[in-house]
């Protein structure tokens, strides 16, 4: 018998067959469906394709071979860096001739699954709405707000015909040196879970099969973010212990919100290449996680077994191990990638039985998303692309992400009154580094708003708004010019920091190896010059930070009495800082990662795990001896940090128990009050001590935190849900488990030991790995 022959071709021309029937269930019309396919075919729906992987056949025609001659699944057009199309009218037009070619043109007619990578809102076609990245999300404090914003991103991407977003990125930031450490929530793995697991829910809605919503892509699992000497794509050469304990959580809760599909790092844990490996894909995955979607590779991410870990010795081999460890889809692999794994079925390398696991996942997706009912997208839906509503929700986020450092003598708020301003620096009138990376800022629409033009906008017609350049990233642009308008005004705003960029600090505005990079977080010396000549001036001076990372200021924080944080803030970042600087808004942001003093003081995370201190011995002695180094984990602004226009009081620090079972739970409550004559927002955050532990537990982990919004003199009070467990020891397979003793809990100043009841000793005791 012809293995490739369609089998029963005559019977499904004379009826529809059950998998086309929407009224079965989607198991059944898998399975019908599965029977119906060849091996070519079944191989096809594993394997996406881009129009940047055919030189010279970026069309639709080009792409369409791929899908009708080869079967291939899953495509990405668009939004992505490289398309040709650009505008959402052009992006629809592709997936639905795209799609049209796959329903028409295709034995089976399987609808085609496109996927983007929209990290901060669609940022890769014009007109969208673009969002301040994850980092100024976590800083925001605000889960709900990172739903919202993931909502009107799935919108947008859904309105131009995607099906999938390979976001977000649930990975725990604390190298602050990485090149991609602004698409992250932070330090926190607490935070950085709550906030994923809010973009899931956003992106997924209730329904993926609901107008509007989109398949959610966590990743990269399960650590990508912490690589050796801060370089994109090195080895994250940590611990199992840290691995489960610091990278894993905000991927068990992005699973645990629903996540349909979810991508590997490209680098090595343990000497194993994560998309080549068993034992993190399937092993913890699927056994540990329990996760039932879909695998979906990096970018390049199984060639690069081949050609970069050198744990295949051919590119055959390397699509055998991916394969064979788990991952589904080939997300760029392209007719190559079918080609091949359709040999290794033949040859009986891949059993049946593996590739046929892998179609029922995306064939599964399919039926949920829709596809097979309704696999056009309306052109008109292109209207719900950058619209006011999701604008202004940009601008919300932009406003709430504005993370104040430093506010010496009040400078902040500025006056409207004034009768001139000085706006200054490399970043003040430059959209791609305002923007960052992943994203695009061609014309002819306009994408957003600088600082320069926000500031314009928000004060009165009559007042001088004088502009200067004075530095580019790495030089001096007219110094002179630069003071004087300084000089000439009543206040200075000096707009400094980085360039946008993708990963290893890839971008076309500066050359390979001037800042920014990997060697140097701190301000080039232009800037800092820029900045010392304004302060020369006496005008009272602000800088505002439009950077990725949290860059060492230890020199701006001791000449410039002002200091707003602005991360990457998107389209609506120009009129987000005037909101602040004015007053408009307050600049509650918190910050999601610590800012050192210097490259040579990382890492600087707060939740370092104590150690000893053999030469001035240990600081919990009775009569410790003086210390001969400075603190290890001392940042020039902590986690957390954030100023407010407002003033705020905490009162003491409640339980509603103080004994509990190692399975309990408790709550912790502390009042706030605003004793300021103006309204602000402060966020409380708190935090546990595991005092003794079986295994080294943190000095301290975030196990709650909640961003409140006073009136001025108006008073509240902050309950937080604790389960003791957060912040106990971490079992075999992952999982907290708390163990008898004392539960310290801090917020504020304020804190509270709680007794985790049980046996503390050599009779009772018990170590976390023997269950």
């Amino acid at each position: 018998m012809d293995e490739n022959r369609p089998p029963d071709e005559d019977s499904s021309k004379r009826e529809r067959p059950p998998y086309k029937d929407p009224n079965r269930s989607t198991e059944a019309r898998v399975g019908d469906l599965l029977s119906r396919m060849t091996p070519a075919e079944k191989v096809g729906q594993l394997v996406g394709t881009a129009p940047t992987l055919r030189p010279g056949r970026e069309t639709v025609s080009g792409i369409a071979e791929a899908v009708t001659e080869h079967h291939l699944g899953a495509v990405s057009p668009f939004g992505h860096g490289g398309s040709p199309w650009e505008t959402p009218a052009e992006c629809v037009e592709v997936a639905n001739a795209l799609q049209r070619e796959a329903i028409e043109n295709t034995r089976l007619g399987i609808p085609v699954l496109f996927y983007v990578d929209a990290d901060h809102g669609h940022g890769f076609v014009k007109g969208t709405t673009v969002f301040p990245h994850n980092l100024g999300m976590a800083a925001t404090r605000d889960p709900a707000l990172v739903e919202a914003a993931a909502g009107v991103t799935a919108t947008e991407v859904a309105a131009t015909g995607a099906h999938q977003n390979l976001n977000p990125v649930a990975d725990v930031g604390r190298e602050a040196r990485w090149g991609r450490i602004y698409e992250t929530f932070g330090e926190s793995p607490s935070l950085c879970a709550s906030m994923s697991a809010a973009a899931v829910r956003g992106y997924q809605g209730d329904a993926i099969g609901d107008e509007g919503n989109v398949i959610a892509t966590p990743k990269h699992f399960p650590a990508y973010s912490d690589p050796v000497r801060g370089e994109d794509g090195s080895p994250v050469d940590v611990s199992e212990y840290t691995l489960r304990r610091v990278f894993r959580p905000p991927f068990e809760a992005a699973i645990d919100a629903g996540a349909g599909s979810i991508m590997p790092a490209y680098n090595e844990l343990n000497g194993y290449p994560v998309h080549g490996s068993t034992e993190y894909l399937e092993g913890w995955l699927r056994g540990e996680l329990d996760f039932d979607g879909y695998v979906v590779s990096d970018w390049n991410g199984i060639n690069m077994l081949h050609h970069d870990h050198r744990t295949a010795r051919s590119m055959d081999e390397a699509v055998w191990q991916a394969t064979t460890a788990g991952v589904d889809v080939a997300s760029v692999g392209g007719v190559e990638h079918a080609e091949r794994v359709l040999d290794l079925l033949e040859s009986g390398d891949l059993s049946a039985a593996r590739i046929d696991e892998s179609v029922r996942r995306v064939l599964e997706a399919k039926f949920r998303l829709g596809l097979f009912e309704d696999p056009y997208v309306n052109e008109d839906r292109v209207e719900q692309v950058g619209t006011d509503d999701h604008r202004a929700v940009a601008r919300e986020a932009a406003r709430e992400s504005m993370t104040l450092l430093r506010n010496e003598d009040d400078v902040l708020p500025l006056d409207t009154s004034l009768d001139s301003i000085a706006v200054l620096g490399p970043n003040a009138d430059n959209l791609r580094n305002q923007f960052g990376g992943w994203s695009t800022i061609s014309e002819p629409e306009p994408p957003g708003t600088t600082i320069r033009a926000g500031i314009e906008r928000a004060v009165p017609a009559e007042t001088t708004v004088r502009c200067e350049q004075g530095a580019s990233m790495t030089e001096t642009v007219d110094l002179d010019a630069a003071r004087e308008a300084a000089d000439a005004s009543e206040a200075a705003v000096v707009v400094v920091g980085e360039t946008g960029y993708r990963h290893e600090f890839h971008r076309s505005e500066t050359d390979r190896g001037e800042f920014p990079t990997r060697s140097q977080l701190e301000l080039p010396e232009a800037q800092r010059e820029l900045l010392g000549a304004v302060r020369e001036t006496g005008t009272p001076t602000v800088a505002v930070f439009v950077a990725g990372r949290p860059l060492a200021m230890e020199w701006t924080a001791e000449h410039v009495p002002a200091i707003l944080f602005a991360y990457l803030p998107g389209s609506e970042g120009g009129n987000a800082v005037a909101d602040v600087l004015f007053g408009d808004a307050d600049p509650g942001g918190s910050l999601p990662v610590s800012i050192p003093r210097s490259t040579g003081h990382l890492p600087t995370h707060f939740d370092y795990r104590p150690h000893p201190h053999p030469i001035e011995g240990s600081p919990r002695e009775e009569n410790p001896r003086p210390p001969e180094h400075p603190e290890t984990y001392e940042p020039l602004f902590p986690f957390g940090h954030g100023l407010s226009y407002a003033a705020f009081e905490t009162g003491e620090l409640s339980v509603s128990t103080e004994r509990v079972g190692p399975e309990g739970s408790l709550t912790a409550t502390i009042a706030v009050e605003n004793v300021s004559d103006r309204g602000g927002s402060t966020t409380l955050h708190l935090y546990g001590t595991d005092e003794f532990s079986s295994r080294v537990t943190p000095v301290r982990e975030l196990v709650g935190f909640q961003r409140v919004e006073l009136a001025a003199g108006e008073r509240t009070e902050v309950t937080f849900e604790v389960d003791p467990a957060a912040s106990g020891v971490i079992l075999e397979r992952g999982e907290r488990r708390a163990e008898p003793g004392t539960l310290r809990l801090s917020c504020a100043s304020e804190s509270v030991e709680v007794v985790i009841e049980g046996r503390f000793g050599r009779e009772g005791w018990r170590r976390p790995d023997e269950g």
